[in-house]
């Protein structure tokens, strides 16, 4: 453990991997297999996506994915769940899972003398889970748990409540976790189906990062995913519409609702992508620098935090954000957002905003490639929005080429106001109209003169302020 813990500690020193090491592993036309070579410390890791994420779920069965994936780790072949994690923990692998809308994701990180045994314990997983006993009511109970917990989250009521508005019928409408009535139903029969005909190499995403050569990997992984079935897992159905716009509101007495907001967004493969990439920070991914931050936390103290993410899935994507603020406020926090997004679709940026976003957007691309795990996890992201293997080299020069031009042309036709759709978790209150001129931020009245800051909402802040929509993993995700 302490061999693991010091290398750990020496790749926040590595330096980033180069595009051009980044390698393709052959085994077979049905996987694709990404590989950057790093002796700087001696682990490896492994980011391994399998067409299993929650859009696969049968009718009436939400959360059968997440709740498979979930019991990969508690036992296979003849482990035991206490057996296979105490496996893990002897050699100090880190191995988790997590499913996402297109795929399921399992990362794991390894000393280099240890990844022989960390994929072997993933074969076992992937080709004789036990599903049984103990394990499945224990996690059964801990995810029907959760899911009563965040009935009662304004956040979570939002975020779940726009998926179902915005998808509809289609299957990204329902939630990744399930619903307690679904994941109170699903049998082991269920979880040994779905992992069959989804835990399938044909479809497989591996990346891989870290001490080991290549002839090395290419023995390893065909070693171990050589038994995996070579099944094909059904394919998605085509969205139909997306949006629906107006306001939604999901009654909840909470003092501080939040508005989880939306509009249709860009296909990854479209080339006005990168535009809308570079629009969408500008608007509201860039935290303080952006827009919406400015004129509805700086200007008016209407909220802690206010984000927006571009998001692609295998058939959709969509631009989400979000906003907590008190219940006499929100819908006047919402007014000002769609003055926001109407401003921006008119005028586009300004060429300070747009050079100032290229300037963080491609200075803070190589911080992903910093670490094995996280050069693992980046490529596997690039993997599962279905790029090609030089995209790593080509993306900081193609976010260079925006114009201001493109990004206002993208801009008119993705923040189209008319077609956001709105829903607020949480019950607003009567309250006064969105100012029609910006001021500065509302003291709270126990402050100090000389301490401005945003208006306190009308109880205790919320434990964690809001700084996006609940959506796949974002740290594995820069475009």
């Amino acid at each position: 453990m302490k061999r693991l813990l010091a290398a750990l500690a020496m790749t926040l020193l590595a330096a980033p991997v180069q595009a051009a090491s980044i390698q393709n592993i052959d085994l077979g036309k049905r996987a694709e297999v990404w590989f950057a070579e790093d002796h700087t410390v001696p682990i490896v890791a492994f980011n391994i996506s399998l067409p299993a994420g929650s859009a696969y779920d049968p009718a009436g069965k939400a959360g059968l994915a997440a709740f498979t994936g979930a019991m990969i780790d508690e036992g296979a072949g003849n482990l035991d769940s206490k057996a296979f994690h105490e496996a893990l923990a002897n050699k100090a692998i880190s191995f988790s899972a997590r499913a996402e809308r297109d795929y399921l994701t399992i990362s794991i990180s390894t000393l280099k003398e240890n990844a022989p045994e960390a994929l072997h314990l993933l074969q076992l997983a992937l080709t004789h889970p036990r599903f049984e006993g103990e394990a499945l009511s224990r996690v059964r109970t801990q995810m029907i748990q959760s899911l009563q917990q965040e009935q009662a989250e304004p956040q979570r009521v939002a975020s779940r409540g726009f998926m179902r508005q915005f998808f509809g019928g289609h299957a990204y409408a329902h939630p990744v976790n399930g619903e307690i009535e679904s994941i109170s139903a699903i049998t082991a029969n269920d979880l040994k189906s779905f992992a069959r005909t989804h835990w399938v190499k044909n479809g497989l995403k591996v990346a891989v990062a870290g001490d080991i050569t290549a002839p090395v990997l290419v023995k390893l992984l065909g070693d171990t995913f050589q038994p995996v079935s070579g099944a094909s897992a059904p394919q998605l159905p085509n969205v139909g519409r997306l949006g629906a716009p107006g306001v939604h509101v999901i009654a909840l007495p909470v003092p501080q609702p939040t508005a989880s907001f939306g509009l249709p967004g860009i296909m990854r493969h479209d080339p006005d992508f990168i535009p809308g990439y570079v629009a969408n920070y500008i608007l509201g991914g860039g935290g303080f620098s952006s827009r919406l931050t400015d004129e509805v936390r700086v200007k008016r103290g209407l909220t802690y935090g206010i984000s927006t993410s571009l998001t692609s899935y295998s058939k959709a994507s969509i631009l989400q954000g979000s906003v907590a603020t008190r219940a006499d406020a929100i819908r006047q926090t919402v007014q000002v957002v769609r003055d926001t997004l109407s401003e921006f679709a008119k005028n586009g940026p300004t060429q300070q905003e747009l050079d100032d976003a290229k300037t963080y957007l491609t200075g803070s691309f190589p911080l992903a490639f910093a670490s094995n795990s996280g050069t693992a996890a980046q490529l596997g992201a690039f993997q599962r929005q279905n790029l090609d293997i030089g995209y790593v080299a080509r993306r900081n020069a193609m976010i260079q080429a925006v114009t201001l031009a493109d990004v206002k042309r993208v801009s008119r036709k993705l923040f189209d106001p008319a077609r956001l759709t709105v829903v607020i978790g949480g019950s607003p209150a009567e309250g006064r109209g969105a100012p029609t001129v910006a001021r500065p931020p509302i003291r709270p009245a126990t402050a100090q003169p000389s301490m401005p800051g945003p208006v306190t909402p009308a109880s205790k802040p919320a434990d964690k302020p809001v700084t996006g929509p609940v959506t796949a993993p974002k740290a594995d995700k820069k475009p």
